[in-house]
């Protein structure tokens, strides 16, 4: 039995642990990923329940109450505990909202992204030769791009909107799974277990998605939840360019763009959303970190 087992069996009283156990043991010491998963599912339930958890509809205008301030400055009501914006609408309600959007966006991005790259990357690393030569030509063209230019170029030619946008940012990172993948096959194919098994018979197919595959995914895994972050960085960015969600679309980037304005005068308009996108964000890279931790073998062993 390995040291990583003997660590963790003699956690659990002597009793060989778990996947998940073990899993749990490795995430759990690093405690900003507690916190991290801790702030994520926050967020996750108050995006899945925003029709019950947000005060008001996050569309509908009060022009009798513009620009009012949060609750604990002077002039804030109970009403509006975070203040409301330029024509009136609830800013709370427009944050928990826009929870919603922000990781749906992350969720598609990243499913896109990790689908097309592994297929490619599977592609490269197991087939080598030519193919593996013009895919990843490809791919370093693509990376030579920086990623916020190349989305908004791309864009610019879909037409702007939240679907184009999560397109585009799904493009943008495909070329970071395509070569995790291509390395972490490239390391897998001479072993031992891949050559038994191709003979003893495996077909192609086979060796390359339920034999070498399963074993690449930790890496994967880490690099998909760095991804889900990203996306949501780059869609506020396309959002605030205006490229991204169009108003009155509830998405922070967006919400940031219409409040530029009034930065001087209404500084909750823009620092909330603002807030709402660094924590966010952090909270996912902290997990991203916990979740390096207890997949990687080496950090184990240390």
């Amino acid at each position: 039995m390995s040291a990583v087992s003997n660590t963790t069996e003699a956690k659990t009283g002597g009793t060989p642990p778990s996947g998940l156990s073990e899993f749990w043991f490795y995430f759990s010491r690093n405690k900003g990923a507690v916190i991290g998963l801790f702030i994520f599912l926050v967020i996750l339930v108050v995006a899945v329940f925003a029709p019950f958890v947000a005060p008001h509809n996050p569309s509908v205008q009060n022009r009798e109450l513009l620009l009012l301030p949060p609750l604990f400055q002077e002039g804030g009501t109970w009403g509006h505990i975070l203040g409301t914006d330029a024509v009136g609408r609830d800013i709370l309600s427009r944050l928990i909202y826009g929870a919603r959007f922000s990781l749906f966006i992350g969720l598609v991005v990243v499913t896109l992204s990790v689908v097309s790259g592994v297929l490619i990357g599977l592609v490269a690393g197991y087939f080598r030769g030519k193919v593996d030569t013009f895919i990843m030509r490809i791919m370093d063209i693509i990376l030579a791009f920086p990623s916020l230019l190349l989305a908004l170029v791309l864009v610019a030619v879909l037409g702007p909107g939240l679907l184009n946008a999560m397109i585009a940012i799904s493009l943008v990172n495909q070329p970071h799974f395509v070569r995790l993948t291509r390395a972490a096959v490239m390391a897998e194919k001479s072993k031992d277990y891949v050559v038994g098994s191709k003979v003893a018979g495996a077909g192609t197919l086979r060796l390359m998605f339920l034999t070498i595959l399963p074993n690449c995914l930790a890496p994967l895994i880490v690099q998909a939840t760095l991804a889900f972050s990203s996306a949501i960085l780059d869609a506020a960015a396309l959002g605030f360019l205006g490229m991204g969600a169009q108003p009155p679309t509830p998405e922070w980037g967006t919400m940031l763009a219409e409040a530029r304005e009034f930065i001087q005068r209404a500084w909750w308009v823009v620092t909330f959303p603002g807030l709402a996108i660094l924590i966010t964000v952090l909270a996912i890279n902290l997990m991203g970190d916990g979740l390096r931790d207890a997949l990687d073998p080496k950090l184990k062993r240390s």
